[in-house]
């Protein structure tokens, strides 16, 4: 069972001068007023008497009161919590009669249900911070965080990369009627000269019938000038004209091979060499932004697992609200970030975690609920009620919602529980 206050007289300190009050143990109990007649300064009285030193007021008496601050609150575990005296001094009495101090209120009284300003004012980073502490999850959530940061910073390059790739590879010209391979000029000298070699083989062995029919005019003239050489000659001419069938080839053999489109590929070989490389470039800059594509896409799937662990993870996890959660480290109700949830939501949500940071501590003090409409006021309180949680909150109203009105430092009306007079009462400290 969670600790609640169930009574709470407070006289003479800041602008208080008397007040008693007997919360309501669910729910929301209202302290209206106008500006600057006392209420803050209930929960002031509250938040020293219950949190220690550390939320003393810098001037805790009443300016113009001889009496020093007398604090006196009953606590649903039986605890009686005291200060008074000329030092505030603290009194801690157990319903044995025991004797105790700050340590043991601090055991079960969380210090933001006294503070909770302190939490609803902190950065969002802090706030989500202080949850996943609470249900256990924080260390894993941002080990997946930095792995998710990690992963996006990797995909936005490489989707820029891919991007890069992609449009270079479209500004690339490509000439369809080039060939796959660069042309090697070497190559094409060496066949020329092959081709040149086979000509002049041909032309050799024109120039060489040439000069058999040369000889073979010579010969006939020293016939008939040298009838004596007539058998020899004969015979040479037997053998000349052997050598001339011999000799003898065909118009193909001797056809002049063209040697024409060879110099002409010699003479374009830089530009069909640039052709080749164009498209040799672009068929790897799309070569490159596929990659880049398929990696892209690779990191997105990855990026979706480590958020559906996260989703995962905090589904899992015992969280103080429906619908709360955390993303970006960022804390999340309803969909919606701090600053995009109402007042309304931003206390519900401070409230639950709050409770969830020390079960045992089952109120919580809340200041300036003007900023709420009665409607918004009264199912706040109903979820209040829903939850088991313990609300004691000031209002600047005088209306039917407030549980009592505080004017000049007393208390003056009271619709729900008891004040100490309907108009100016004083009471003497002890008179619980």
């Amino acid at each position: 069972m969670s600790m609640k206050i169930n009574k709470l007289e407070i006289e003479n300190v800041k602008r208080v001068r008397a007040v008693k009050i007997e919360p309501a143990a669910n729910g929301l109990t209202i302290i209206g007023g106008d500006n600057g007649q006392g209420k803050t300064s209930v929960l002031d009285s509250i938040a020293w008497a219950l949190g220690g030193e550390s939320f003393r007021p810098s001037a805790p008496g009443r300016e113009g009161s001889m009496v020093p601050p007398y604090l006196h609150v009953v606590l649903s575990n039986g605890l009686v919590v005291e200060r008074k005296g000329k030092n505030s001094d603290l009194k801690v009495t157990d319903p044995s009669g025991e004797k105790a101090g700050q340590k043991l209120l601090d055991s079960f009284v969380e210090k933001l249900a006294l503070n909770l300003p302190k939490f609803m004012e902190a950065s969002d980073t802090e706030k989500a911070k202080t949850l996943l502490n609470i249900i256990g999850v924080g260390d894993q959530l941002a080990e997946l965080d930095q792995k998710e940061k990690d992963l996006y910073q990797e995909r936005l390059y490489v989707g820029r990369t891919a991007d890069q790739k992609a449009k270079f590879a479209k500004e690339q010209p490509y000439y369809p009627d080039a060939p796959k391979d660069l042309i090697s000029a070497s190559e094409l000298i060496k066949e020329q000269q092959e081709i040149l070699a086979r000509n002049g083989q041909r032309q050799q062995w024109i120039k060489e019938y040439d000069q058999i029919l040369d000889e073979i005019m010579k010969t006939d003239d020293r016939i008939e000038a040298c009838k004596e050489e007539l058998n020899r000659l004969n015979n040479l001419r037997k053998e000349l004209e052997a050598k001339e069938i011999a000799g003898q080839k065909t118009p193909k053999e001797l056809q002049m091979e063209s040697t024409e489109e060879l110099e002409r590929n010699l003479a374009e070989i830089e530009e069909i060499n640039r052709k080749v490389r164009a498209n040799l470039d672009k068929d790897k800059a799309e070569e490159d932004a596929l990659q880049y594509k398929t990696k892209y896409d690779s990191l997105t799937t990855e990026i979706e697992a480590v958020r559906k662990e996260k989703t995962d993870l905090l589904a899992s996890a015992d969280l103080p609200l429906p619908e709360l959660s955390v993303s970006d480290g960022k804390l999340i109700y309803k969909g919606k970030e701090w600053d995009c949830m109402s007042g309304a939501e931003k206390l519900k949500v401070s409230a639950a975690i709050v409770r969830k940071l020390n079960p045992e501590c089952g109120f919580v003090l809340l200041d300036k609920l003007e900023q709420m409409d009665l409607k918004t006021l009264q199912e706040f309180g109903q979820w209040l009620e829903q939850e088991g949680l313990q609300a004691i909150a000031t209002r600047v109203s005088t209306g039917d919602e407030c549980s009592i009105i505080i004017e000049d430092g007393y208390a003056v009306k009271n619709t729900t529980i008891q004040s100490v007079a309907p108009a100016k009462p004083v009471f003497k400290p002890g008179t619980f």
